[in-house]
């Protein structure tokens, strides 16, 4: 998932998270078990028109997080080239496609609160044996948070650079992105002891 939240409201923003979260998996599911490479093409198509639905603002927030996937569709179509399987190629980048896309419109239609909800209720039988599960939900939280965070700075880095250099940054913002990334989780790790860190809430 990596976009967060959506710029305009939507049908879909009332719609229950459990619902929601319960057809992405079953739509990946689908995804994951057709083989036919028209199938794949109609499910992609098919997410653009939700994404066009409900307007140009939206469809354009859309399109724009789905572009951070660039890099993963080049080396699969490179390396399918490579192998001889094109057909091969395109049947995985749609269907990572049409996957990360339908994740994504799920968090930009949902608030994180109402995600962690289900998460804690998925969770709860594994409380009752004792198990900490606010490690997890923590971790979600922070994981659907934070990666569209760093994506932007990621992006900020990138044209500090070019605004100071001809050539393309490429490997060259790898240390300063890593150093911002790990100042981040420090930050992060203090703010979270400071409000009792990951013991789970006593019963009363």
């Amino acid at each position: 998932m990596i976009s967060l939240t959506s710029p305009v409201e939507t049908r879909a923003h009332g719609w229950p998270a459990g619902a929601k979260l319960l057809l992405l998996c079953a739509a990946t599911i689908i995804l994951v078990a057709n083989q036919s490479l028209a199938f794949q093409i109609a499910a992609f198509l098919a997410c653009l028109a939700l994404y066009a639905l409900p307007g140009r603002t939206f469809f354009t927030a859309g399109i724009k997080a789905l572009w951070a996937l660039w890099p993963f569709l080049v080396l699969l179509v490179v390396w399918h080239l490579v192998i001889g399987d094109p057909s091969g190629g395109a049947l995985i980048a749609l269907r990572l496609l049409t996957a990360v896309g339908l994740a994504t419109l799920v968090t930009m239609t949902t608030r994180l609160s109402d995600m962690i909800a289900v998460v804690q209720w998925l969770l709860k039988p594994f409380a009752r044996f004792g198990l900490n599960t606010r490690a997890l939900e923590l971790g979600i939280a922070l994981v659907i948070r934070f990666t569209p965070t760093l994506a932007d700075k990621g992006r900020q880095l990138g044209a500090a650079w070019q605004a100071r250099a001809r050539s393309k940054p490429r490997w060259r913002v790898i240390l300063p992105f890593t150093v911002l990334a790990i100042d981040d989780a420090e930050q992060v790790a203090e703010a979270i002891r400071a409000r009792g860190g990951l013991n789970p809430t006593p019963r009363r």
